[in-house]
């Protein structure tokens, strides 16, 4: 590994240059959302990069940006890594582009050092990945995994009704085409995405790397609520039918359902609730919430949303208010393959830390690229589990460690995968 220890200096560059690519007058923190002109922005900052550094690069119809290393055996598969730049309202600097800042990192380091492969090296940087604009996460991934097509994109829609389709559309995609983006199974070897914990157990336990063995699944669903609008001080309380009222009733329904020692793993969030008319004068006469269950066992994630509707419809019922559900999005957990996770390890090890293994709660491109390719992923640790938020934090210091580990876990793949 003598010159292939990444550099902090380099990668807190990168991090700055991308942290500083936010919405103006969006707020706090970064917000740089799915398919917008400042995420294409970012994808192309990443493209003139790999460029520069002799890499083939291309961006597919999804929106997904790509650049190649070619290997010594042309005729062997790709190996990958990378994430995604797009971000939450209002976020931190490091979720999604940790990972894409240390695949640009170990580009460098193998292109100065003139290091020979087998494989080619693809590093990607997949757009979407985050379901705070349309509801459903990992858009470009699960394009790229087949599990999403032209025909889906048109039903998901921003708060502001405009469609995936359209906003692709917007900058220059064609979703019609999307089909097109899907990845060949054979044309991969393995991929492998570096990303913060986004939890406490890294810091908690004192360990600068983690090694993921399973991803947990989300089920996205979205509940509208319909009462009555009227006057707060002219209708008694008894002739209510108060959206509002049956919203608050209904998150603790969503709380508890994750409740109880047979449901352990499952977690359970209302992450938004809009409000309509929105008037202190008026009782609530709508009210929209978006719920997200995640979970380490399929069926237990599932059964926990179908309890929620359930919860929800007789709580309704009972208050006199109309009730329907739209199935958002539902991603099952997977659990990442041994032979990825055992040269990652090996790498930590190599790098000189005992990684901790454990399970990502949430969701990342590596769960969907699993399904065509066997997939890995090393976590570096996050300050106070802090994430989603401003405050997100992760030092340099173990940034530069992870990507020191991506690079030899990559090399690793190289001479052990044929």
């Amino acid at each position: 590994m003598s010159g292939l220890v990444a550099d902090p200096a380099r990668l807190r560059e990168l991090l700055d240059t991308f942290a500083g690519m936010s919405e103006r007058d969006s707020g706090p923190g970064v917000t740089r959302l799915a398919y917008t002109p400042l995420e294409r922005a970012a994808h192309e900052l990443f493209a003139q990069s790999m460029t520069a550094l002799g890499l083939t690069v291309w961006t597919d119809a999804a929106g997904n940006t790509i650049a190649q290393r070619p290997g010594s055996d042309p005729g062997l598969p790709a190996i990958g890594t990378g994430s995604h730049l797009d971000s939450v309202p209002n976020a931190g600097s490091f979720d999604g582009i940790v990972g894409v800042c240390a695949a640009m990192e170990t580009a460098r380091a193998l292109a100065e050092h003139e290091v020979t492969h087998r494989h080619p090296m693809r590093f990607v940087v997949f757009a979407a990945e985050e379901g705070a604009r349309f509801g459903q996460a990992c858009t470009g991934s699960r394009i790229a995994a087949g599990l999403t097509g032209p025909a889906d994109l048109p039903a998901k829609q921003d708060a502001d009704g405009v469609s995936l389709a359209d906003a692709m559309n917007a900058v220059g995609l064609d979703p019609d085409a999307v089909a097109e983006a899907g990845w060949r199974p054979a044309d991969w070897a393995a991929f492998v995405e570096l990303h913060i914990e986004q939890g406490s157990v890294l810091e908690t336990d004192g360990v600068r790397l983690g090694v993921v063995d399973s991803i947990s699944g989300s089920t996205r669903l979205l509940l509208e609520l319909s009462g009555r609008a009227s006057h707060s001080g002219g209708t008694p309380m008894h002739l209510r039918a108060d959206a509002m009222a049956a919203a608050a009733e209904v998150v603790l329904a969503v709380e508890s359902a994750a409740g109880g020692e047979d449901n352990a793993g499952t977690r359970t969030t209302v992450g938004k609730i809009d409000v309509a008319p929105g008037s202190i004068t008026t009782i609530a006469g709508r009210a929209t919430m978006w719920v997200d269950v995640r979970g380490t066992d399929a069926g237990r994630q599932r059964d926990t949303a179908e309890e929620i509707v359930r919860r929800a419809e007789a709580i309704c019922a009972r208050r006199g208010i109309a009730f329907r559900h739209d199935l958002l999005a539902d991603t099952p957990p997977v659990r990442l393959p041994d032979i990825v996770r055992d040269e990652l390890a090996a790498a930590c090890r190599s790098v000189g830390v005992e990684p901790r293994v454990l399970t990502s709660g949430a969701s990342h491109d590596a769960q969907q690229i699993n399904t065509i390719t066997p997939s890995g992923m090393l976590f570096v640790p996050s300050k106070e589990g802090i994430s989603h938020d401003p405050a997100e934090w992760t030092s340099i210091d173990d940034i530069a460690l992870g990507t020191t580990a991506l690079t030899a876990s990559l090399l690793r793949l190289d001479e052990g995968l044929s």
